[in-house]
């Protein structure tokens, strides 16, 4: 069995250059992560005809604030690693980026966000990799501090890998000691390789949490990304990836006073079949 990353090193050590740049160029692990922060923005369960400013907690090199920002959302992401901050800002990405320890707290003025993702980030919490860390305490911090900064309305969505059941017990505690209502989401529950866990956590009082996604029999159904897209072309809106929509990105980034590359002939091109 593979060594689980937070066995490894504090996430800081871990995602140094070299795996930085391994996360973010496998196009495996990019698919997933993606997929993943599809679910947990549904999850969210925000109105689609508004714009929001949504907190990526762990938001690695930004793979997960693209899909932010392809919603037509605003976000502002925080991370451990500059490794992988370095490679949010080559790739441009819209989203403000923070140096920072998510188990010290996330310190913004209250009611700032309108939501909070993450993925992949808060197992991280449950190790103790200095004397000093108490996982527990690091967890109240950051799960205080969030619900602080979030409006009344708002929600929380962390996909996560949790070690045991101890750790899931431990996790959900602190969210509710600091205030949280919800629970835990599992999708595909009895498949060993689609299983995902999403703790939604709600600020404005308990109501029912999200129905999981396999709980039937296995069915086939339209990827995250496809389903997302039908939806805007339904609405009007160009295709992702369509020479519209990276037309329309670069016209945003503009008006946003950022570099951005000169429109071509070239631009939305699809590249030639490699060999």
């Amino acid at each position: 069995m593979a060594r689980r990353p937070e066995h490894s090193a504090p996430p800081e050590i871990f995602y140094n250059d070299e795996e930085a740049k391994k996360y973010s160029s496998n196009s495996r692990i990019i698919e997933i992560q993606v997929e993943m922060a599809e679910r947990a923005l549904e999850l969210l369960a925000l109105n689609e005809d508004e714009s929001y400013l949504i907190l990526d907690v762990g938001c690695g090199s930004g793979l997960s604030g693209s899909v932010l920002e392809d919603s037509g959302h605003a976000w502002i992401g925080v991370d451990i690693s500059r490794p992988m901050l370095d490679i949010a800002v080559d790739r441009e990405v819209t989203g403000d980026l923070i140096l920072s320890d998510m188990g010290q707290g996330v310190n913004f003025k209250p009611g700032t966000f309108d939501g909070a993702l993450s993925i992949s980030a808060l197992q991280w919490l449950c190790n103790a990799d200095k004397t000093s860390h108490k996982p527990h305490k690091r967890l109240y911090k950051f799960f205080s501090t969030l619900l602080s900064c979030l409006t009344r309305t708002a929600r929380a969505v962390f996909q996560f890998y949790p070690e045991n059941a101890e750790q899931i017990e431990m996790v959900t505690a602190q969210a509710m000691k600091a205030g949280f209502y919800g629970g835990l989401v599992i999708d595909y529950p009895n498949s060993t390789k689609a299983k995902k866990y999403f703790l939604v956590l709600m600020t404005g009082g308990s109501a029912p949490l999200p129905k999981a996604l396999g709980n039937e029999e296995e069915e086939k159904r339209i990827s995250y990304i496809k389903k997302r897209d039908m939806c805007k072309a339904a609405r009007g809106k160009p295709l992702k990836k369509s020479r519209d929509w990276i037309l329309a990105k670069k016209e945003r980034r503009r008006r946003q006073g950022l570099d951005t590359r000169p429109d071509t002939k070239y631009t939305g091109r699809k590249r030639s079949t490699r060999f």
